[in-house]
């Protein structure tokens, strides 16, 4: 077999690599279930028309097709899913008669898009999401809470740079264009959709989107930009801001008294590693956002757009009888870590979990160095047992070469196992120590892997 070719959009990670995004999700685990998120997972494959509810989403959905498929279509009707939101909303509908509500989720998995590979965008990736879903109804303090859980969750990633949580309400866009004369739904998305394209291009493009195609007059345009331009850090800027720009509407009213309840809900948040601001340029592309909008970017890292976006949705979850309004926000767990693994050399410090290397004098002993090392693992102490009974110095090498911090001399086989017969040395410091496998533990910094950076490319 010839060497293999790297299949573009499907990220590989080597094992000090794969390490950081095992904290990471780690991480985002524990955050989650600190604010009281129960873990679901839903199978990775949706029919076609659950996954196509959500919009034009057609090229990005990669459908399942058995080798000897017979069927006109090519193909099975399902599809694997491309975000873990539509998956959630159909759970919900399944499960609502054993579920609590207000039903709060956490789900970490993998979702798969047909679309062109490039930094930060891949065609498998693994996203993190979390979501707060009502019976009837939800309030809206919830939009400020899984805002502040997901904030708290990326902080505690110390090892990311600084970020700005961007925070709009879609009411406030649709309430200012019914107020400009903009009304249909179809015309007020598109309008929306144009304007969320302003991180992307620059405000002359979209101002020619929004006259050419979308067939707005030049005016009404502009008061369309002069929207998106507004941008606050507190509440009374933002009143003053939006109210200059000389529009009412009730809807809009209904909005602004929501997003400046947000704003102030996440204040709290603010600090020199994270920046919260509401940007009314953000409207999400996608259509079933009803209120709240989120996006985040990292500081330095803009190219990267949104790592972690989501919004209010109180129609996406329905039976015909019952509603089952939400909002989540979910972080994109690959579009992070695998471009600061490529550009910063982000890794762990070792490649391996294990903290102690039991050595092994000779093969005889092997059952008793796996009873040692079967020992440290009854405290979690991660370890491993020498491959062969090579010379001792080429077994510190080895551990060396693995970046496993500690050394074990087991007391020979037969003894009575008293402490000072075990040795433990510290390969970095050369320090040896008698120490006894049933109480001896290794510093808390070397149990796990580190996380290590360094200098950006």
């Amino acid at each position: 077999m010839s060497k293999p070719t790297p299949l573009s959009g499907f990220p590989e990670l080597l094992p000090a690599q794969r390490a950081v995004e095992q904290q990471v999700l780690d991480t985002l685990r524990h955050v989650f279930e600190l604010h009281g998120f129960a873990g679901v997972e839903t199978r990775a494959v949706e029919p076609l028309d659950v996954l196509l509810r959500k919009g034009d989403t057609a090229k990005e959905v990669y459908l399942l097709r058995r080798l000897h498929e017979t069927s006109a279509d090519g193909h099975a009707g399902l599809g694997l899913h491309f975000d873990l939101t539509v998956p959630f909303a159909r759970y919900v509908l399944e499960h609502a008669g054993h579920l609590e509500f207000p039903f709060r989720r956490y789900q970490v998995q993998k979702v798969w898009r047909g679309e062109r590979p490039q930094e930060g965008r891949f065609r498998e990736f693994t996203q993190a999401d979390i979501d707060i879903v009502g019976r009837g109804e939800l309030g809206t303090h919830h939009d400020a809470e899984v805002a502040r859980v997901m904030v708290d969750a990326l902080r505690r990633l110390d090892f990311l740079p600084g970020f700005t949580l961007q925070v709009n309400n879609r009411k406030v866009i649709a309430g200012y264009y019914a107020g400009l004369g903009i009304t249909g739904g179809e015309l007020v998305d598109e309008v929306m959709r144009q304007v969320d394209k302003l991180d992307k291009l620059p405000v002359e493009s979209v101002r020619g989107e929004l006259v050419g195609p979308v067939g707005l007059d030049d005016a009404t345009a502009e008061r369309v930009l002069a929207l998106a331009a507004v941008r606050a850090t507190d509440a009374a800027a933002l009143e003053a801001d939006v109210r200059a720009l000389g529009v009412t509407d009730p809807l809009l009213e209904e909005g602004l008294a929501e997003l400046v309840g947000v704003l102030g809900a996440c204040a709290g948040l603010v600090d020199d590693r994270v920046s919260v601001v509401a940007d009314l340029s953000v409207a999400r592309g996608l259509d079933y956002y009803t209120g709240t909008v989120f996006e985040t970017r990292l500081r330095g890292w803009e190219s990267l757009g949104s790592i972690c976006s989501g919004g209010r949705y109180d129609a996406l979850a329905t039976d015909g009888r019952t509603t089952y309004p939400g909002v989540g926000i979910s972080f994109g767990v690959s579009r992070v870590v695998v471009p600061l693994l490529a550009r910063t050399g982000l890794a762990a410090d070792r490649a391996v979990p294990s903290a102690v290397l039991v050595a092994l004098p000779d093969e005889a002993s092997r059952a008793h160095a796996d009873a040692v090392a079967d020992r440290l693992r009854a405290r979690d102490v991660p370890c491993e047992v020498a491959a062969t009974p090579q010379r001792f110095g080429k077994q510190i090498r080895y551990a060396e070469r693995r970046g496993i911090p500690y050394v074990w001399f087991p007391a020979p086989a037969g003894t009575d196992g008293e402490t000072t017969e075990h040795e433990v040395k510290d390969i970095r410091s050369g320090e040896q120590v008698t120490a006894d496998p049933d109480t001896w533990t290794p510093p808390t910094e070397d149990l796990r892997p580190r996380v290590q950076a360094k200098e950006q490319q």
